[in-house]
């Protein structure tokens, strides 16, 4: 989704009934809805008009205020809506839709635009559901929508699934349980852009069909596509191995903030021979009810099953639920941890830092201590950087030749070097000991902003007017650009009004600083 509507819409989606987007061929190009209907017939929300190039919406960019049809839930008309030019930016129209009490109270309303793009937004129902797993906890989903299907016995028809997917380009499938075994058969002739919603009580994945290479995963089982499952389990840990995760977030001080969910994908073929299907190219989101409201320091949490630790996941908590990206599957939770350092008191970096530590990004030098000024090397930044983007270690491959596998940074470096964060010197070396640059940690930061799908662009007439501010941006090396895009994108600022010092040693606080303004950016924290 386009950042900026992500950052319009993230205080909505708290709330947000909205089930299911109804997509022909216009709707993923130009319109987006979003929208509440409450039991009362009030509906307000939002209108986005992207001006990428197509027909549909052209004609309401010079316009102040639109007219968006709403219709019940069997097609009748039952009125239209004025909707206001909010703003707009950055290729985006946004229109707000007000609170509008309608002429009759229905369970369901679409909203319409010039008869093509239509999207659903139902009402709270009387009795709220445990999880219903889109929306923002709490909305329904209609059995009687066709993009909707029930998996009452754990799997899926066939053809059920292929004719929901011809028809639409978002399907949910409703597990009544903690797994579900899809037939790939009916996956294969999706339309591009995809998605397949699996939603259980305990939580959700949204699954972008084309991260799979279903060619390539029937091959590594000896299997065809057409006899090829896709198996999907949410299952909320029991017992002991929820006691485990229980213990360890006591044991940072923490409090629980929603149940240990195993999310797992594997594949299997007709003969029953299965391989997991542990990584993608790409981050995948799942979702997560919370047993209460959390506070800013709230976060999601992956439970390493072997090493009994607790590690940062980028994600967004909502009042009712977390909802997360990672490119792997594992244990996650969610948690609240208020985290402080006796020697950040009154300093300017307390703010990130406290808040990061809380996210279990950062670690104090001891339980109590930061020591904010004291310089960090590339190692200790690299292993930030990859816990900010929630990656696993590498420990396969070594990118450096003074790294070894043995080295307690191994893993970390290889990550960053696989994911293309970091870059070693001539020599081959990664001098992981060596302290970093502000030059080096604003090019690292813009490259995980844009793995992270942060958008910067700088052209060199551009690139020049912003280093041109700076008095000491001829001491710049060699990261140019990346520095110039830092800036540009809110990453980094200057030491003082005129200097950057790029050739300076940066501090622990410094780094905080960074990593928290790139991952708000980016929307993996609030």
């Amino acid at each position: 989704m386009n950042k900026t509507i992500t950052k319009k819409t993230s205080g909505l989606l708290a709330t947000l009934l909205i089930l299911s987007m109804l997509v022909p061929a216009l709707a993923s190009a130009g319109i987006y809805f979003s929208g509440t209907f409450s039991s009362n017939g009030t509906v307000s929300g939002n209108v986005y008009f992207n001006n990428d190039g197509d027909t549909v919406g052209d004609d309401v960019y010079e316009q102040n205020t639109v007219t968006v049809g709403v219709y019940s839930k069997n097609g009748d008309f039952i009125q239209t809506l004025q909707v206001s030019k909010a703003t707009y930016e950055d290729g985006t129209s946004y229109y707000s839709i007000p609170s509008t009490v309608l002429n009759s109270v229905y369970d369901a309303i679409y909203f319409k635009y010039d008869n093509s793009v239509t999207e659903n937004v139902y009402r709270q129902p009387s009795t709220p559901c445990t999880y219903c797993g889109i929306g923002g906890g709490g909305g329904f989903i209609p059995p009687t929508n066709g993009s909707v299907i029930e998996a009452s016995n754990g799997s899926v028809n066939a053809n059920d699934l292929k004719n929901a997917i011809d028809k639409f380009t978002e399907v949910t499938i409703k597990v009544n349980g903690d797994s579900v075994s899809i037939p790939v058969s009916a996956l294969l002739n999706a339309k591009e852009g995809s998605i397949l919603n699996v939603v259980a009580d305990q939580g959700a994945y949204i699954l972008p069909l084309d991260a799979f290479d279903f060619e390539t995963l029937a091959k590594q089982i000896d299997s065809s596509t057409d006899d090829l499952k896709l198996n999907i389990g949410i299952k909320k840990l029991t017992g002991d191995d929820a006691t485990a995760v229980s213990d360890a977030i006591s044991a940072l001080g923490g409090k629980q903030l929603a149940d240990a969910v195993d999310f797992s994908i594997s594949i299997e073929g007709k003969d029953g021979k299965k391989a997991a299907v542990d990584s993608f190219d790409r981050y995948i989101k799942r979702k997560l009810p919370l047993s209460e409201k959390p506070s800013a320091t709230g976060t999601v949490a992956l439970y390493n099953t072997s090493s009994k630790t607790l590690s940062f996941v980028p994600g967004q908590l909502s009042d009712t639920e977390a909802e997360f990206w990672r490119n792997g599957n594992s244990v996650y939770t969610a948690l609240e941890l208020t985290k402080s350092f006796t020697d950040v008191t009154g300093h300017w970096g307390k703010s990130y830092i406290d808040l990061l530590a809380g996210k279990l990004i950062i670690d104090g030098v001891t339980d109590t201590t930061f020591e904010p000024d004291r310089n960090i090397t590339r190692a200790e930044f690299a292993a930030l950087i990859v816990r900010s983007l929630g990656l696993s270690n590498v420990t396969s491959a070594t990118y450096f030749n003074d790294v070894n596998e043995s080295d307690w940074y191994a893993g970390v470096v290889g990550a960053a070097a696989k994911a293309g964060l970091v870059d070693g010197y001539e020599d081959g070396t990664f001098r992981p000991n060596a302290q970093i640059t502000r030059e080096e940690l604003a090019a690292i930061v813009v490259r995980a902003y844009k793995y992270a799908g942060g958008k910067t662009t700088v052209d060199a007439s551009t690139q020049a007017q912003i280093l041109s501010k700076w008095s000491d941006s001829d001491r710049i090396v060699w990261g140019h650009q990346e520095v110039a895009q830092a800036i540009a994108s809110g990453l980094m600022n200057g030491m003082t009004d005129t200097t950057l010092e790029t050739y300076g040693q940066a501090t622990r606080a410094q780094t905080a600083a960074m990593l928290k303004r790139f991952l708000s950016e980016v929307n993996f924290i609030e």
